[in-house]
């Protein structure tokens, strides 16, 4: 990045990162009155709050461009949404984009503690936290979030690489949290995600957070799930999303 570059993205940061801390304040607030009112109040609140840190990202010299490939889906069944993972912004981004069928994170475990809105949003909203190298109680914390979807029809997002691409370059993906999702919802609707650009935003960890991006979120077709058995649609998943993003390899088990 240029010297004139990077002197304009220190003074786009700047607002951003206060808009950015106003949301998560406000919206913890908002997020503590509803959640005692019951769940649709505490949705409404998540869903506005994803609009704002949407559209607060345009006081940083960029924004997302959202795409869907997948049309109106079904929501009476639940959805496995299988998405690479580049940044912080992959969440607002992908709850927004999938809005109407109320998605589910499974976060790492020090999101679900410190962080206003956003931890509360994990421990009482639906979301899960796990530690990856506890694959036990992930697995387990995996499984009773599946039971949740299926009762309710909604929505799990996993990022399948397991952590954070540092160049927009797609990882391999894990099988072990996503395999336990196919198995134990064989009637879910699986949709990829594909992010890009998204990892710009933490290319400096924020000081400053690089302008002039278009960042993408793109919701492809669903997954044949009768083509494909549970080890091949993990394949498939990472191929066509590596298609999307041109970065096409063979996948490998």
């Amino acid at each position: 990045m240029n010297s004139i570059r990077k002197l304009l993205s220190w003074i786009t940061t700047i607002p951003f990162l206060i808009g950015f801390a106003l949301v998560l304040l406000v919206f913890h607030v908002f997020q503590v009155i509803s959640i005692r009112i019951g769940y649709h109040a505490h949705n409404r609140v998540i869903s506005s709050m994803i609009w704002w840190l949407n559209n607060v990202l345009l006081l940083s010299g960029n924004y997302i461009k959202f795409t869907n490939h997948a049309g109106k889906l079904p929501t009476d069944r639940p959805m496995i949404v299988i998405s690479n993972h580049q940044s912080m912004y992959d969440i607002p981004a992908i709850g927004w984009a999938l809005k109407p069928y109320h998605p589910k994170f499974i976060a790492k475990k020090s999101l679900a503690k410190g962080l206003p809105s956003v931890s509360f949003n994990i421990r009482n909203g639906g979301s899960i936290a796990i530690d990856r190298k506890d694959q036990l109680a992930a697995s387990k914390a995996i499984i009773n979030l599946c039971k949740y979807l299926k009762k309710h029809n909604r929505a799990g997002v996993i990022f399948a690489e397991g952590r954070r691409e540092k160049d927009g370059n797609v990882l391999p993906f894990k099988k072990l949290g996503l395999g336990v999702m196919l198995e134990k919802m064989p009637n879910a609707i699986v949709i990829p995600v594909v992010l890009e650009n998204f990892w710009y935003l933490e290319q400096f960890k924020l000081f400053p957070v690089p302008l002039g991006y278009q960042y993408r979120c793109t919701v492809l077709s669903p997954l044949d799930r009768e083509k494909f058995n549970n080890e091949a649609i993990i394949h498939e998943a990472e191929r066509v999303i590596r298609v999307a993003m041109k970065q096409e390899k063979e996948v490998t088990s």
